[in-house]
């Protein structure tokens, strides 16, 4: 398929959606969603693929292992509204947290959601394009006009297993008293 909207212009489209300051997820989808619905019709079908190729490289048992801790558990449903959450924090926040999970202590949303004992997801994030594409055509997006191709998963440790836990994610483990 060729695509009317490359990588890059995914992630701009998700930094202007986050530029009027810090917001909630919920807020950054929906701006995001305004963004792209005014673009043509090939530029949001390319987005959804675009989406769920984030969703595919974010795919990592470590970072399920993450999820798992951040959330006080996380079932595969879990696991995407997580990885939705984590595609709105920007490509930067993003691509850090797949190559080093640990690395999500660093964010000040994460260490208020560690305070508060509060879940970090966003369901609406991978609606963003089949809203947008409804609000621009007034037409369901066709399932068909992307692929969602997830890696095989490794699950190397038992997520219930604190020591194990704070091996592996010794800054994350440490800020949810693990």
């Amino acid at each position: 398929m060729l695509r009317a909207m490359d990588e890059q212009q995914f992630w701009d489209l998700i930094e202007a959606a986050r530029r009027p300051g810090p917001d909630d997820a919920g807020a950054v989808v929906e701006r995001a969603t305004a963004l792209l619905a005014v673009r043509p019709r090939q530029e949001i079908l390319a987005a959804q693929q675009l989406l769920w190729d984030a969703m595919a490289e974010s795919y990592r048992g470590d970072l399920w292992g993450a999820a798992y801790l951040i959330n006080g558990g996380c079932s595969d449903d879990g696991f995407d509204y997580f990885r939705g959450w984590l595609i709105v924090q920007g490509r930067e926040v993003f691509e850090r947290a797949v190559a080093s999970p640990d690395s999500l202590a660093e964010l000040p949303s994460v260490r208020e959601a560690a305070a508060n004992r509060a879940d970090l997801d966003c369901e609406r994030t991978l609606g963003l394009a089949w809203d947008a594409h409804l609000a621009a055509t007034g037409e369901q997006m066709s399932g068909d006009c992307y692929t969602i191709a997830y890696p095989e998963i490794v699950f190397d440790w038992d997520f219930d297993d604190p020591a194990e836990t704070a091996r592996r994610l010794p800054r994350l483990a440490a800020l949810y008293g693990e």
